[in-house]
């Protein structure tokens, strides 16, 4: 088994290294405190063409395959986990549209999106619907050419530059089981009574809004829904999120490894009792532990990575999810230790790590859901661990 990345991979990685440490680093910290877009960042992110990551080619994209998807987000990640959101709802948007669309709906919205002319995100989350997506209650009801759209979404990422928004539905809320029932359209962002009504305050992942979006009697040419097919729209959804639990996956790895360089440079310069901290046997073993876990998490998230480009994969990228978001979370608590009290101020970037790490352990099913997932995959023989 080649545990190496392929030579493509490994100049692709390097070019995104030399983005993040040259764009995103140097400026991270005081745009994040300042509340500042990062116009200048996503501008650069589209010269790249990362905008076009899961597009096939004949569109305009990259076509990245899932290694090289995971190499995108924990590069950047290791910047600013912000960034790597704004990346993200993107991209897991783009591929919905680019395997289930129809080619018509490929047509219309995937070239402006391969070169980030247009942005996207999903539209899935509600106040009372999170990781149990089949309790939304945003309804879709057909009259004549459109379908008339009412209800909320929460937690949406890029909703102030989505266009067009996949949102989840319900265009039969009779529907039993009520996945049966559900629908993905895609609305435009000018269309009358789609209004986005607050940025939620959050303690970390900025850099990136968070918006609840509230549709009201929205009207959505029929032509719009995903795929043409009414009744496939959790199917579209987890088939974005089965990449997104990669997409989380390697992000963690990002901040872990942000978390470990910090604190690794921290421990070799600063002093105590006539030598540096780094001299000092405790400091080494978490040292040692957070690169123990860091190199583990890497290699999971890449198998994991790996496994999708090989077919489903709910059992090992939920793994990988689980794994890799609790070892990203330890890692900045102990850089945090390893910084001392300088570590709790914000003029250091480890608080920023710990505030970022959190999410990861809740975005894209929380690790306690996953978990279930991961059992479940074992019990029907589905993922062997062995």
């Amino acid at each position: 088994m080649d545990f190496q990345l392929n030579e493509d991979q490994r100049e692709f990685r390097s070019v995104l290294r030399d983005f993040v440490d040259n764009e995103i680093i140097p400026v991270a910290r005081d745009w994040e405190q300042s509340g500042r877009y990062p116009t200048e960042i996503v501008k650069g992110m589209a010269d790249m063409g990362l905008f076009g990551i899961t597009i096939p080619e004949e569109y305009g994209g990259l076509d990245l395959d899932p290694v090289s998807f995971a190499l995108v987000f924990e590069e950047i990640a290791r910047g600013w986990m912000g960034i790597a959101g704004i990346l993200g709802s993107h991209s897991l948007a783009c591929r919905m549209i680019a395997m289930r669309g129809t080619d018509e709906q490929k047509r219309t919205y995937l070239p402006d999106l391969a070169t980030g002319k247009r942005r996207t995100g999903i539209g899935l989350t509600e106040p009372d619907a999170g990781t149990d997506l089949q309790g939304i209650r945003t309804t879709a009801r057909l009259e004549g050419d459109h379908y008339v759209v009412n209800g909320s979404k929460m937690w949406i990422t890029n909703a102030r530059y989505a266009d067009p928004l996949p949102v989840l539905v319900k265009t039969d809320p009779t529907a039993s089981p009520a996945h049966k029932g559900m629908s993905i359209l895609l609305v435009d962002a000018d269309t009358k009574g789609y209004e986005i009504t607050k940025d939620i305050p959050k303690l970390g992942y900025k850099g990136t809004e968070s918006c609840e979006i509230v549709l009201d009697n929205v009207r959505v040419p029929k032509e719009n829904l995903l795929g043409g097919v009414e009744g496939k729209g959790m199917q579209h959804a987890l088939s974005a999120l089965e990449w997104g639990r990669v997409n989380i996956a390697a992000r963690s790895v990002g901040i872990a490894q942000r978390a470990h360089d910090e604190a690794l440079a921290y421990a070799g310069q600063r002093k105590a009792f006539g030598q540096t901290i780094g001299d000092f046997q405790a400091v080494q073993l978490q040292l040692a532990t957070v690169a123990t876990q860091l190199q583990a998490a890497r290699l999971m998230a890449y198998f994991a990575a790996e496994a999708v480009r090989q077919g489903r994969a709910d059992g090992e990228t939920g793994m990988a999810k689980i794994f890799c978001s609790e070892v990203a979370l330890q890692a900045a608590i102990d850089a945090m230790k390893i910084h001392g009290g300088y570590g709790y101020s914000t003029e250091y970037e480890v608080e920023r790590l710990y505030r970022d790490a959190i999410l990861m352990s809740i975005g894209e099913g929380t690790n306690d859901v996953l978990r279930t997932v991961v059992a479940k995959s074992l019990l029907r023989g589905e993922t062997v661990v062995r």
